[in-house]
């Protein structure tokens, strides 16, 4: 979907019509799914955020600037929701954790610290993004997260891609400096 057929979607939402809506689903549903699933890991939660997210979108329509790349907007918003769930997921775990002895273990007791390491584990490399500058933030999304070449983020958000490469490199050093990164 073009930056201009996104904007005309964005009108149609902001003055009520759900067709935009659909159109935005029917163009970014997988797009969106992919984000998800690739920070939560698990499908039935990823098929719920992605859910979510187009609610959420209708939503908030209003707050998108138009000719900021919406596929950035997308996987940035579609990233935080994910984040978001995995937070709340870690407090529910790391509460029923701390359940009475009484009630008996939630959890076996391997699978409370493989759980609880993995979830801190997760939470941790989100952190660490969100150390990065937005700029930094969303070439990483798009690369990683949404599988885009460099070619593709250049075009999408209409900047050489000798810019796109370099701000990944300067990610990736940050991150591993952060202690967190995996080859792509």
């Amino acid at each position: 979907m073009t930056e201009a057929a996104f904007d005309a979607c964005i009108q149609k939402i902001l003055n009520g019509d759900k067709s935009g809506l659909k159109e935005i689903y029917d163009a970014y549903l997988s797009y969106i799914y992919q984000i998800v699933y690739g920070v939560v890991g698990r499908k039935e939660d990823a098929e719920d955020i992605t859910s979510d997210f187009f609610i959420k979108f209708w939503q908030q329509a209003d707050k998108y600037k138009s000719g900021s790349g919406h596929k950035g907007y997308l996987a940035t918003m579609a990233r935080n929701m994910a984040i978001d769930h995995l937070r709340k997921f870690k407090r529910e775990v790391l509460d029923s954790f701390s359940a009475d002895e009484e009630e008996g273990p939630v959890f076996e007791p391997a699978a409370k610290e493989d759980t609880e390491n993995e979830v801190i584990e997760d939470i941790g490399i989100k952190e660490a993004i969100e150390r990065l500058n937005p700029k930094e933030q969303q070439i990483i999304n798009m690369k990683v997260l949404a599988d885009m070449t460099f070619a593709e983020i250049a075009n999408e958000l209409k900047v050489p891609m000798g810019t796109v490469t370099w701000r990944y490199r300067e990610a990736i050093k940050k991150l591993r400096r952060y202690g967190y990164y995996e080859t792509a």
